[in-house]
């Protein structure tokens, strides 16, 4: 069941550049719909969950608010540069490209900072498996000199790997920042593991809060950084909360999973990265992004390989 849990953002997150593309607007109306929608999750999860299973200790803990609060404005870092990315890359380029450097960026804080990976056996399993993701991550996104395709008419590769390296900053501290501060003493290990070392109560805790840190990130962004504040509320926005929605799902699914000890924070990250599989082949198939035959063979070794480096990744303990 454990593993079950820690799959569903992979299909949730591998999705949503789909579904923001299918819901169309800019990329500052992308981000900030997802974020309302995230909004929407969020508040309810603190107010028919949290409130009612883990008490308002949790629920108004200004710690776990204050961590929620910073996990969300990076995340909103996260989502606006990969939203751009996908405008400059397209989503089958976009997608796995990103998935890659948040695997290893991931793996490597949680392993290194969080110390996971507790011996030398650990790190060269764990090491080979990022090598894997991210070889496999390029021949998903190599082109093709000889295609015909229609040129995508907002392309700029150089802006749009620049935006995937500032998203993968932010989705990095994302990812760690709740357990990094209960590794710095901030969160004691009695709330951190509340109940019987789950890490249910604290995980869910901070879905409230970190989705009004994602909302107001979202919109200092919006704002100052992309100049969108005139077009920021079209129906694109909108019709973006569905994004937010999905994302929310895999959002609880990926803390719960790395508060269990079962998982873990390398683990539940990784596999949470499978969704370059939904991505990849939902952006060839579902939004016709044309790709060559050769292209194909490349993006089918290279999804190959990123799943074999998360398989490896996952079951760590039991190689070393």
């Amino acid at each position: 069941m454990a593993i079950l849990i820690a799959l569903i953002p992979a299909l949730a997150w591998g999705s949503t550049g789909i579904i923001t593309t299918k819901m169309g607007g800019s990329a500052a109306q992308g981000t900030l719909g997802m974020t309302l929608g995230a909004l929407i999750f969020g508040l309810s999860t603190l107010l028919f969950y949290v409130i009612p299973s883990a008490g308002l200790d949790f629920a108004f803990n200004p710690r776990v608010w204050v961590v929620g609060f910073v996990s969300g404005l990076f995340w909103a870092i996260g989502t606006a540069g990969q939203f751009v990315a996908f405008k400059k890359l397209g989503v089958s380029v976009g997608n796995p490209v990103s998935t890659a450097s948040q695997i290893a960026l991931n793996a490597l804080m949680a392993a290194s900072v969080l110390g996971e990976w507790t011996n030398g056996k650990m790190w060269f399993f764990g090491l080979l498996a990022i090598i894997a993701v991210v070889i496999g991550a390029v021949l998903t996104s190599l082109p093709d000199p000889n295609s015909k395709a229609t040129p995508n008419p907002e392309a700029d590769p150089k802006g749009g790997y620049m935006a995937i390296a500032l998203s993968s900053l932010g989705f990095m501290m994302y990812f760690v920042f709740p357990n990094l501060l209960n590794k710095f003493g901030f969160i004691s290990d009695a709330v951190h593991g509340a109940p019987h070392g789950s890490g249910l109560h604290y995980m869910t805790a901070i879905v409230g809060p970190q989705s009004i840190g994602q909302v107001i990130g979202a919109l200092i962004i919006v704002v100052f950084v992309m100049h969108q504040g005139k077009t920021m509320w079209q129906p694109a926005t909108f019709r973006n909360i569905l994004t937010g929605l999905v994302w929310g799902i895999g959002n609880i699914a990926m803390f719960i999973s790395a508060a269990n000890p079962q998982i873990g924070q390398a683990t539940a990250a990784t596999l949470s990265q499978l969704g370059i599989i939904v991505g990849t082949f939902g952006g060839i198939y579902i939004l016709h992004e044309k790709k060559t035959s050769r292209q194909m063979l490349y993006i089918s070794i290279g999804t190959i390989l990123v799943v074999v480096g998360a398989i490896i990744i996952s079951n760590l303990s039991s190689l070393a």
